[in-house]
């Protein structure tokens, strides 16, 4: 691969970062900027792409309860928008055809139904991006985004095998008792591989090879079968190690996705015309998810916090474009058209999420709108009951702060947490825990802090979700004290900043810990221990 690939993918990736948008933006103009300069998709690049939608899907998988996908808000959701999304898009690119456009005039009605249910979808590229990025993979709104763009890849393996005309091998009747073999020498293996480049090397494996690579050879998608591999592993205890243990490589193959939709091709102005028309038709498509969450009880916050994730064109609407082009049935401009929408798309639903709390509070303040009177049962507010002291975030540490503290506060410990797995797990333990969003702003707006507790302790380990819980904190009066974990000295500023009362440096204060631990279970055999200062 040219080195000027990665020079120009790395150069405009810094630019829009520093103007506070995702790099994925400035890797969707750095492909633009390579095709204007004359380079093509190539092998190489195709391949790193590939793998990094693999990985991507294999991840989520890790991260997936297959319950999820049998929710009313997820099926629901997913097939309902699949036939009015289709329906819509059909109706518009039939009307494009009526103003004359020279391009949409070889739509015959069965070619405007594939384009419609092509576009009918949303990027699963980007919404992870965009979740992983928010740490809100595991929040409701995050998990019921996930599951739609989860079922709308089942349907679209499912599209495209019909269209290839391939029929499944008659030995993928095997994968029915293989898989279960399968996940029983997986979790083997999970347990005993440790966590360095073993584990690493073995998702590698499992992905590629045992799915990507078994499905292929009894002629099913290759995606589909990392996708399900990932999924049958989520409920192992190593899952989330398993899948971070691939992060940074799986993100890196991603670049080359970016830049791959910008190297199709450049377009011509009917092209770009045609591209704007569907750009306007955006909103209407993201109006139909959130009526469709609506329907499904969800608080307003959590329709339309979905809604966003799923604001955009996906890239599956390339496929068929391309599949339609190489059958003959539409001219390859169509596949520019898509690449463009798709392209814009990102770039209007990066801002978007990013400011998706402030957006929603203003249409919040400005239309008033009335929650529905009945909720979905994981989306109502959090009692506290008695609890005097929060913890937030039960990880490691939040968990064991929360030990530290049960002799001194017996009953009126409560600790929260955003991921349901760990939930029922600390629930094993007796730890008084349960499900909550603290990036959720009506999860602070319903709750009597102010007046209950006496201490919170943010341990959430994203640091852009401790500083936006504390702004709550305060938004709401808190009397309390308010202690907070970092990692680097900078992040200590903002909070102290924000008014932070105790900060604690999980790096600069575990030898202190340790030290300390040592000294009060008695410092080897009686010997006098010096004194140890920690920092506060």
């Amino acid at each position: 691969m040219d080195s000027s690939f990665i020079a120009i993918a790395f150069g405009c990736g810094l630019l829009v970062y520093l103007i506070n948008l995702p790099p994925l933006i400035g890797f969707l103009a750095a492909g633009f900027v390579l095709n204007a300069m004359g380079y093509e998709s190539n092998t190489a690049l195709d391949t790193l792409a590939s793998l990094g939608v693999t990985l991507l899907l294999f991840s989520i998988g890790l991260k997936l309860d297959i319950k999820t996908l049998l929710q009313k808000e997820v099926w629901g959701t997913a097939s309902g928008h699949i036939v009015l999304s289709t329906l819509l898009f059909t109706l518009v690119l039939l009307g494009i055809k009526t103003i004359g456009f020279s391009l949409a005039m070889e739509l015959e009605w069965r070619q405007a139904v594939l384009m419609g249910f092509a576009l009918s979808f949303s990027s699963t590229v980007f919404a992870v991006k965009v979740l992983e990025e928010r740490s809100d993979m595991s929040t409701f709104y995050g998990r019921i985004a996930i599951g739609v763009l989860v079922m709308q890849d089942l349907f679209a393996v499912a599209f495209l095998t019909i269209s290839k005309g391939q029929v499944p091998s008659l030995w993928a009747l095997s994968l029915l008792v293989l898989l279960p073999l399968i996940r029983w020498l997986a979790f083997k293996i999970m347990s005993r591989i440790g966590h360095g480049e073993l584990q690493t090397l073995f998702a590698i494996f499992l992905a590629l090879v045992i799915g990507h690579g078994g499905f292929e050879l009894v002629g099913l998608k290759g995606d589909l079968g990392a996708l399900l591999i990932g999924m049958m592993l989520a409920s192992h205890y190593s899952a989330s190690a398993l899948a971070k243990s691939f992060f940074n490589m799986k993100e890196l193959f991603l670049v080359a996705f970016f830049l791959s939709i910008g190297l199709n091709g450049m377009p011509t102005l009917e092209a770009l015309w045609i591209a704007g028309i569907l750009l306007l038709v955006l909103p209407l498509k993201s109006l139909i998810y959130y009526w469709l969450y609506s329907r499904s009880k969800l608080r307003i916050r959590t329709a339309l916090l979905a809604t966003f994730s799923l604001s955009n064109y996906s890239e599956f609407g390339l496929i068929v474009a391309a599949l339609a082009a190489k059958q003959g049935l539409l001219s390859n401009d169509w596949a520019i058209v898509v690449s463009i929408a798709l392209a814009v798309s990102f770039v209007i639903s990066a801002p978007l999420n990013s400011n998706n709390e402030s957006l929603y509070r203003r249409l919040m303040m400005r239309f008033q709108p009335k929650e529905n009177t009945y909720l979905h049962p994981a989306d109502q507010p959090i009692k506290l009951g008695d609890a005097k002291v929060l913890i937030i975030g039960m990880g490691r540490i939040g968990q064991g702060a929360y030990m530290e503290l049960e002799s001194r506060y017996p009953g009126q410990l409560l600790g929260i947490d955003s991921d349901v797995k760990k939930i029922e797990l600390l629930k094993d333990l007796n730890i008084n825990a349960i499900e909550g969003d603290a990036s959720d702003s009506d999860f602070w707006d319903k709750t009597s802090i102010s007046e209950q507790l006496e201490y919170i302790f943010l341990a959430m380990p994203n640091h852009a979700g401790n500083l936006y819980a504390l702004e709550q904190i305060r938004y709401n009066h808190f009397k309390g004290r308010v202690a907070a974990i970092i990692c680097y000295p900078d992040e200590g500023a903002q909070l102290r900043a924000m008014g932070a009362d105790d900060i604690f440096n999980i790096y600069e204060e575990a030898g202190s810990g340790f030290a300390h631990h040592v000294i009060e279970s008695g410092w080897g055999a009686n010997l006098e221990a010096p004194e140890v200062k920690t920092q506060r």
